[in-house]
Parts: structure tokens; C-alpha cells; sequence
């Protein structure tokens, strides 16, 4: 059984964070994750940096700038990461754009996820009809699940058809913004995660998109299988002491 399947089966309220590879430093994403599995994290969600990162709040694409200009791409990353299953048992997925993927090679990007361990990716401007048509039997070869996002506007019919496609987990946009909006839970969101709780899925889900807090984060999982804090977390690293701060933003989480 995959790590995700085994995560959602173990556990409820599932603790996601999201971060940026090469940031605040070059050398920092594997001391990071192992730091978060220490303190508490339930899955990581590590960001591979891209020039034009659309879905990303000012916060994440400063991180992003920041992790380029440090020397950060996608054959270090695996570089880095090669030994990451010495140190870290958690889930662990890669989350950026398709075009750094692409570039690398779709084949080439999964046979080294699955070499270092990484359980599955999140390719939010990846679309689910080129996946499915091209990339599925990939992502299948090398035991990769694909996440897909559902926002607000998303139709049934579309839903049901990721539901169908997943093998890991649903990423549920609490709205249709960038990231680092905080999730303000209004009669339109609560109605939207209750249609999606009605439709009875297959897979587990995750909200994410605005969990900034223990309250954010507590509000969300009445809802879902558990969230997804990524700009909070980002936003409180600090260069010169990045365990340091990860052990503090971890505190409000799990005291």
C-alpha cells in the first residue's frame, strides 16, 4: 500500500505543508522536511520553483523568485533528495508547473520521483484530459499519484471524473483566488464543501487555499480529511534559523 492511501486510512485531520525547494537557503529542503515530520506534519508538499507561478499569492511566488536566484531547479532538487527516505517517512509530494516538467521530461520527472521516494505530484496548469491521455500510464508505472484540484466552480460531472482519475487524494481550493487569502468560511463555502461531502467520493480530500492558523486548519477539517497550510508556513521561515522556525510555526499545530 502507497504512503498517501496508508496516511488516510491511519489517520483523520491530517496536518499538509507546503513549502518552497531552495528556500529560504539553497541547501534547506531536506533539513526542512525532516524538521516538519519531527514537529508534527503529517504529508509535505514540496514546491519545485517556476518563473510565472499563476496560482501562487505574492508570498509563494517571492519564495519561488528567491529559491531561482539561489541556484534551485529541477536536477538539484532530485539531487537533494536522493537520500530523503534515510530521514523522512511521511508522505511527500512535489507540487509545481508543468512546464519545468515538461522540460525535464515527463518519463524522466517520474522515474526520479519514484527513485527518491516521492509519492505524487500536484501540477495545478497540468489539464486533467492531456493526463489522462498522455501521462496516466506514466504516472501508473512509476507508482506516482496525480492530484487534481476542485474549486468552487468546479461541475459535478468534472468531480466525479477526478474522483475517477485519483488514487490519492482530492485538493480542494476553498476559493478561486491565489494562495494566501485566509479561508473565511461564508454560507457559499460552507454549501461547496457540503455538495462536495453529499457527492460521497471515492477519494479522501484536503482543503487548502487560506489555512493560516490552528482555528483556519481546525474549521477546514470539520469539512475534509484534513488541510493544507502553505503561505503561513513559508512566510515564517527565517534564513538564519530555518529548524529554529519551523519548530515555532509547528508549536500552535501540535503543542
Amino acid at each position: 500500500m502507497n504512503r498517501i492511501k496508508k496516511l488516510f486510512q491511519e489517520k483523520k485531520d491530517i496536518l499538509s505543508i507546503y513549502y518552497t525547494a531552495g528556500y529560504p537557503n539553497l541547501g534547506d529542503t531536506v533539513a526542512i522536511a525532516e524538521e516538519l515530520e519531527r514537529s508534527g506534519a503529517d504529508l509535505l508538499e514540496i514546491g519545485f520553483p517556476y518563473s510565472d507561478p499563476v496560482a501562487d499569492g505574492p508570498v509563494i511566488q517571492a519564495s519561488s523568485k528567491q529559491a531561482l536566484d539561489n541556484g534551485m531547479d529541477l536536477k538539484l532538487l532530485f539531487e537533494q533528495l536522493k537520500d530523503l527516505r534515510k530521514k523522512v517517512s511521511i508522505p511527500v509530494l512535489l507540487m509545481g508547473y508543468v512546464n519545468p516538467m515538461l522540460q525535464f521530461g515527463v518519463e524522466n520527472f517520474c522515474k526520479a520521483c519514484a527513485e527518491v521516494g516521492v509519492d505524487g505530484c500536484i501540477v495545478p496548469d497540468l489539464p486533467m484530459v492531456e493526463h489522462e491521455e498522455l501521462y496516466e500510464p506514466v504516472f501508473a508505472k512509476y507508482g506516482l499519484s496525480n492530484i487534481f484540484l476542485v474549486t468552487p466552480q468546479t461541475s459535478e460531472e468534472r468531480i466525479r471524473k477526478i474522483d475517477n482519475l485519483s488514487n490519492g487524494f482530492i485538493y480542494l481550493l476553498s476559493s478561486s483566488a491565489t494562495t494566501g487569502k485566509n479561508l473565511q468560511v461564508s454560507d457559499t463555502t460552507e454549501a461547496y464543501f457540503s455538495r462536495i461531502a453529499s457527492l460521497k467520493l471515492q477519494n479522501p480530500t484536503m482543503i487548502g487555499f487560506g489555512i493560516s492558523s490552528k482555528e483556519t486548519f481546525d474549521k477546514a477539517c470539520k469539512y475534509a480529511n484534513g488541510a493544507i497550510i502553505g503561505t503561513a508556513f513559508v512566510k515564517s521561515l527565517s534564513a538564519d534559523d530555518v529548524q529554529g522556525s519551523v519548530k515555532q510555526f509547528m508549536k500552535e499545530f501540535k503543542p
